[in-house]
């Protein structure tokens, strides 16, 4: 773990812990023994929100695989900064993070290497897969946790690829052609539009966007970048999401400061010694008056 800096409005330096040691691994246990240290929680805030979401955005019931070959292209989830597939794996087995964070930290796992974490896991999840289970495509700029997701068979297809830097591969735009969700639970805070723009320009029924970002940073570049492509953008105003804990008091000190000068108010949520992300959902226009935020998220 290293601290990366960060200049916040007020002028001054502070540090916020990062993780990037943690996705060069060749499978996720040491992803799961540092973020469940700290009460890592993203993922699971997020599980039943996609769920919710996948017949709104364009769903089958009955979803097909990417591999069928009948010339059409599948509707897809594309996973964004998706590590080891955590994500797919909660879409698409009776699983819960808890579960995972048991799972992967256990003595039994600890034993095993990562080839055989792998037989494992491909047991372990096929034993556990939904009926309703969607096709993931995953994309990170870590490629062992590309491999491994792959590997495991929670992600149907994975690219390496840095989009804010080179443009997608012609296989990355190709397996995205019926994407019809875009999922975000870590790393807004370090993409803009540039990775979102080529992957939507241009299509005729593009994505939805769910991001969960940290309240530390701004969603406006990501935003502005999808409305001008034709799509809105809405913020779930009605409650926020804790993230995990903080490591140190400086980056608690660091995300309150960033909290309040983004225009919020950290009482009670990062004062009370958590991280906390707010959820985004980016629709074609005329989608979004039709399926209003508010009214997606309420309980039944």
């Amino acid at each position: 773990m290293t601290k990366a800096r960060n200049q916040h409005a007020s002028g001054t330096t502070t540090q916020m812990t990062r993780f990037d040691d943690i996705y060069s691994r060749p499978d996720p246990r040491w992803y799961f023994g540092a973020l469940g240290a700290l009460g890592y929680q993203t993922p699971h805030h997020a599980q039943s929100v996609f769920r919710r979401l996948l017949p709104l955005a364009g769903f089958p019931e009955v979803p097909k695989h990417p591999a069928d070959q009948d010339g059409r292209p599948h509707a897809t989830v594309l996973d964004i900064c998706c590590s080891y597939g955590i994500n797919a794996a909660l879409l698409n087995h009776h699983v819960t993070l808890e579960e995972l964070y048991d799972r992967y930290t256990s003595p039994q796992v600890a034993r095993l290497t990562t080839a055989e974490l792998i037989e494992s896991d491909r047991k372990y999840y096929a034993a556990r897969r939904r009926s309703d289970a969607v096709p993931v495509i995953g994309l990170d700029v870590a490629a062992p946790a590309i491999a491994y997701g792959r590997a495991a068979g929670l992600l149907d297809e994975g690219f390496a690829e840095n989009l804010e830097i080179v443009p997608p591969s012609p296989a990355l735009y190709r397996a995205t052609r019926g994407t019809r969700l875009i999922t975000v639970t870590g790393g807004a805070s370090f993409l803009t539009a540039r990775t979102f723009g080529p992957l939507l320009e241009g299509r005729r029924k593009p994505p939805w966007v769910a991001a969960f970002v940290l309240r530390t940073g701004s969603y406006q570049n990501i935003a502005d970048g999808l409305a001008m492509l034709g799509m809105t953008t809405e913020k779930d105003t009605s409650r926020t999401y804790p993230q995990r804990r903080f490591t140190d008091a400086d980056e608690q000190q660091y995300a309150i400061a960033a909290v309040a000068a983004a225009g919020d108010d950290p009482l009670g949520k990062e004062t009370d010694g958590h991280f906390h992300t707010t959820l985004h959902l980016t629709q074609p226009a005329a989608q979004a008056v039709a399926h209003p935020l508010h009214t997606l998220l309420r309980e039944d």
